[in-house]
């Protein structure tokens, strides 16, 4: 992963929310919590008293013994890259501001690129996470970027947890883990991604996309 940093130190991963189980009948597509989770979607299952992820979508960068961290992918801010990182700007996908990707450093920038081909190797400005999703080096010239991809979104500060935390979280019904789509990263309406996810899922799972936003009101 390629982070931009402004020079603040190493946040703290977010403290393990206690969120009871719950069942969700058919959940195809979910991992067990232990299995890693990169490259996929954690949807936060409502509700979740956590300001900082009620209602997230998340796309996992890393997930291993030391722990995992990925980026809230649909809540977009209305901050827009300033000098010299402005030269990205007719990379970005709409809505093209920076997307506020979690609590942990948030003055951290880094980027996620979709490439034209499956990227398999480390390219140095580029760094595969999925075959055609990758982390893109903001220090390079985007010029020569933009000859192998074919949008960047940009977010600050990240999600991350420590050894065993997510695995616990998901085990406790916090998380759903789900597939990811290259336009899930880079939706033209995030604020409507988290329903969306939910919609195209099979069974029950995707009940959960009509829940209001007060479970009191259901």
């Amino acid at each position: 992963m390629f982070v931009a940093d402004s020079g603040a130190g190493r946040g703290e991963p977010p403290e393990h929310r206690d969120v009871p189980s719950r069942d969700f009948g058919q959940t195809v597509g979910m991992y067990p919590g232990a299995l890693p989770t990169k490259g996929r979607l954690l949807l936060a299952t409502p509700p979740l008293e956590d300001p900082n992820f009620d209602r997230t979508v998340i796309f996992m960068l890393e997930h291993h013994e030391d722990g995992a961290i990925g980026v809230v992918i649909n809540r977009p801010s209305i901050e827009a890259l300033d000098e010299p990182l402005d030269r990205w700007i007719d990379l970005q996908s709409a809505p093209s501001s920076i997307f506020a990707g979690g609590p942990v450093e948030e003055q951290a920038l880094l980027a996620l690129a979709a490439t034209k081909q499956p990227l398999h190797d480390d390219a140095g400005h580029l760094a595969p996470i999925t075959d055609n999703i990758a982390s893109a080096d903001l220090t390079a010239d985007p010029a020569i970027v933009a000859a192998e991809v074919s949008t960047v979104r940009v977010f600050r500060g990240y999600a991350g947890w420590g050894p065993g935390q997510l695995e616990n979280e998901i085990d406790a019904g916090a998380w759903l883990v789900l597939d990811a789509r290259t336009d899930d990263v880079f939706s033209d309406d995030p604020d409507e991604l988290w329903r969306s996810v939910l919609r195209r899922q099979p069974g029950r799972l995707a009940w959960l996309a009509s829940a209001p936003d007060d479970l009191s009101m259901n």
